[in-house]
């Protein structure tokens, strides 16, 4: 039976009228609209018409047949259910029908019940696709709030640079992105290419402060044979290389200064010109800058050109410090575990209570990319299934006492430990600011609305 409250619409294909007639009755008495066609050329005319849930069709046909109906209905039977009919069929009907889009086989003579019952099945099975079409689609979502790229997150400052990010790689438009080292600048420049139109082209990553300067004009831009002592033929530049897709020039602030005005030209004209070369030659790349400097100083210090600085500043991505961005830790934690485990061949399972609340109070220079050494490391020195303080670096365990770690949380929750550590520190703040909130803000590095939050959730005495 059709349960919707709006009739599920059914055209039945049939050149037989009493046929037409015997399933028009019935199934419009099991609540379904009912229209009919007498060929399949009649029901392409139909399917152009108006829309329809499941399609009825027998085989051999006047003008136009069963088979010649699937090949040439094509698109317009997307999304709709196709039951082929026939007296004369076999196996191999059946499976060329379904071959061609249908859905299931139904010999004649057939009793309505069989009908009805083929017309139930195809309606659950739709019900469980749509349901897991929906499901993948929450699911996408959610996935689509902490992750961009190869990159995770979950923390409130990190929602918007991936929003951010997502708007960016839709256009062609130059990005500089800002960031401490380690912090995820080539990764966020990785997403931007791969999810944007270039992405079947090449992502060309260069370091600017990696290349002797001397050789870095050759490198950028290419060479023409002889243009030096072992020329010996012409070389593409980087941007060459990158022609189509992406380049993403990282450390743009350590760029020497004869050549930011190289670099400006191919920006303003979208050419290069390799050295030892008569002409320059034309390049459609995508240019992505990342440095961990401040340029806007940089620029008043006389060593990096004003215009190239408001040239790349079209659209800026700034990624804070991992110890800005504390909530992402356990992420992060569970996501290199995964990958450690994977390519180490190990069983690590989780971290202990003790391990992560050193983890959390770390303030991490080297930023997610220590994080992950750390875990790397860890991982490797582990002999049983739970990473405990002493497989971490004297680095990471020198701030914190282990002893007062230790005594402070019981099990392996990670979330109890992070909450019962913030209301430590907290409270440690306030009570060194004399109960000041502002500048126990500044202390925790947090924002003095969040603080204010956090003493009311974990009903902290002022």
């Amino acid at each position: 039976m059709a349960s919707d409250k709006i009739p599920k619409s059914i055209l039945v294909i049939d050149d037989e009228e009493n046929m037409c007639h015997m399933l028009t009755t019935v199934l419009s008495k099991a609540g379904y609209a009912v229209d009919s066609a007498t060929n399949g050329r009649e029901g392409i005319d139909k399917l152009d018409q108006q829309s329809f849930a499941f399609v009825l069709c027998d085989i051999k046909m006047p003008r136009m047949g069963g088979m010649d109906f699937l090949k040439a209905a094509g698109e317009r039977l997307k999304g709709i259910t196709v039951i082929m009919m026939s007296a004369y069929g076999s196996i191999d009907t059946a499976v060329e029908a379904m071959k061609l889009g249908a859905y299931d086989y139904i010999s004649k003579p057939f009793k309505p019940d069989e009908v009805l019952l083929t017309l139930k099945k195809a309606d659950e099975r739709e019900s469980l696709q749509r349901e897991n079409r929906q499901l993948k689609e929450k699911i996408s979502a959610i996935e689509g709030d902490y992750r961009f790229g190869k990159m995770i997150a979950q923390s409130s400052s990190m929602k918007p640079i991936f929003h951010l990010a997502k708007r960016a790689a839709q256009y062609d438009t130059t990005v500089l992105i800002l960031g401490e080292s380690g912090t995820g600048k080539e990764l966020i420049a990785r997403g931007i290419h791969f999810e944007g139109k270039r992405a079947g082209k090449n992502f060309v990553p260069v370091n600017c402060g990696g290349i002797p300067e001397s050789l870095l004009e050759s490198e950028l831009f290419g060479y023409k044979k002889g243009a030096f002592t072992g020329a010996d033929k012409d070389k593409k530049g980087l941007f060459q290389e990158a022609d189509g897709g992406t380049i993403f020039l990282d450390e743009i602030g350590e760029l020497p200064l004869s050549l930011q005005v190289k670099l400006l030209r191919v920006l303003q004209e979208s050419e290069v010109r390799p050295v030892g070369g008569a002409r320059a030659d034309r390049v459609d790349v995508r240019v992505i800058a990342a440095t961990a400097k401040d340029l806007a100083a940089e620029v008043e210090l006389g060593n990096f050109r004003e215009d190239l600085f408001y040239r790349l500043n079209v659209l800026t991505i700034e990624l804070p410090p991992l110890s800005d961005r504390t909530e992402d830790i356990h992420m992060l934690c569970d996501h290199f575990l995964k990958r450690f485990n994977g390519r180490l061949k190990k069983a690590v399972e989780s971290i202990s209570p003790a391990a992560m609340s050193i983890l959390l109070s770390h303030d991490w220079p080297g930023n997610v990319r220590e994080l992950e050494n750390t875990i790397e490391r860890a991982v490797v020195l582990a002999d049983g299934p739970i990473l405990i303080p002493e497989y971490f670096p004297a680095a990471v365990l020198k701030k914190k006492d282990l002893s007062l770690c230790q005594s402070d949380f019981e099990g392996f929750s990670l979330k109890a430990a992070q909450k019962n550590l913030e209301k430590k520190m907290i409270s440690r703040a306030l009570q060194e600011t004399g109960g000041n909130r502002t500048h126990a803000a500044r202390l925790l590095e947090i924002s003095h609305p969040s603080l204010l939050s956090k003493i009311k959730r974990y009903q902290i005495a002022l």
